[in-house]
């Protein structure tokens, strides 16, 4: 079947067209704004995998009760410095937002909070979180797990799905002249979203990425979808399994979210928990210190001689910030199998996608 070419759209166009959408399954509009804002946000940030293309998974959540609008969460164990938050289900960006906050005001006034989240419906770009703090010259650390649905992502030397992509965010302020520095990664060797997007773009995965249920390499992300299933391997084998392993026992285990081995039901929609510990830097030094070796060290690394010069060595989050210039100006490509999806699905709500 021949497969039509993407399409760009204006960033602000998305924004008003998911946020409709949104309010058509009950959202109210502060609410709708902001998830939105967060899946646009994701997109311009050259993270497909956790932007608009969302919508479908979302609409199918809400129309089984796993997803619920307009929840208030339920803050438990709130002694001081330390925080667990149920989401009831509702907008993870919503509610990991709020969360941050908390931790945010709690870190400036006491050096440093811990916080856990609960029963909260798909975070989103872990990353925003860690920016979140990053902007108000704090730093954080971010574990996250999903227990939910059907186990993606293989432990090293395995080829049966066991656990979910686990993202890792580690943020560091910025100073008056180098950015923040947000490192944020999936434990696998790619994220399960960018799998859905190559499989929706009929195009092909990175080497190594991938195996069949016979446990055989393989570039087609179809073995995700499609049986008899594969698996997503971790990344730096033995490494990224045993961070996706202590992500999974710290979001789920500590904080009281429940890991995703099997005696935890699965049936509820996408569900992560977090643990996150944000930390006020000016209480282990000076704040002039730790600019001054800011910027002397991110220096350092930036004039490193590149092996290729047309890809110059990066520091963690330059890459979303040069996507997000570029597709602020040159709009943000959706595929034609996603746009339909998402069009599905906003008709499936009685509501309509529209970015005209």
């Amino acid at each position: 079947m021949e497969r039509l070419p993407p399409m760009r759209h204006d960033h602000q166009r998305l924004r008003r067209a998911t946020t409709s959408m949104l309010m058509a399954m009950g959202s109210r509009e502060p609410e709708a704004k902001a998830v939105a804002d967060h899946l646009v946000d994701a997109n311009l940030a050259g993270h497909d995998s956790h932007g608009v293309g969302m919508l479908p998974h979302y609409v199918r959540n809400f129309k089984a009760g796993t997803l619920v609008p307009n929840q208030s969460p339920t803050i438990l164990g709130n002694n001081g410095q330390f925080a667990v938050w149920d989401g009831r289900n509702g907008y993870g960006q919503v509610i990991a937002s709020d969360a941050m906050e908390w931790a945010i005001g709690v870190a400036r006034s006491n050096g440093v909070a811990v916080h856990g989240l609960r029963n909260t419906h798909h975070i989103g770009r872990v990353g925003a979180y860690g920016e979140q703090a990053a902007k108000v010259g704090l730093l954080s650390v971010h574990f996250v797990n999903g227990n939910s649905g059907p186990p993606k992502v293989t432990p090293f030397r395995g080829r049966e799905g066991r656990m979910s992509t686990n993202p890792i965010c580690i943020a560091v302020p910025g100073t008056a002249t180098t950015d923040p520095i947000i490192l944020d990664f999936a434990t696998s060797r790619i994220a399960l979203g960018k799998v859905r997007v190559a499989y929706n773009e009929g195009k092909k995965v990175i080497d190594g990425a991938l195996i069949d249920a016979d446990g055989a390499p393989t570039t087609d992300p179809a073995v995700i979808y499609e049986p008899p299933i594969g698996a997503v391997t971790p990344f730096g084998e033995h490494k990224g399994y045993g961070l996706a392993l202590i992500a999974e026992l710290l979001a789920g285990a500590i904080v009281g979210s429940g890991t995703i081995q099997p005696a935890n039901p699965r049936d509820r929609g996408i569900v992560n928990g977090m643990l996150t510990v944000v930390i006020d830097p000016e209480r282990m030094t000076t704040r002039d210190f730790v600019e001054a070796e800011i910027d002397a060290l991110i220096a350092y690394m930036k004039q490193t001689r590149a092996a290729d010069p047309a890809l110059p060595v990066l520091v963690p989050g330059e890459p979303e910030r040069i996507a997000r210039a570029e597709r602020v100006a040159k709009g943000i490509e959706i595929d034609a199998t996603t746009w339909r999806e998402i069009q599905d699905a906003a008709a499936s709500v009685d509501a309509r996608f529209d970015v005209a």
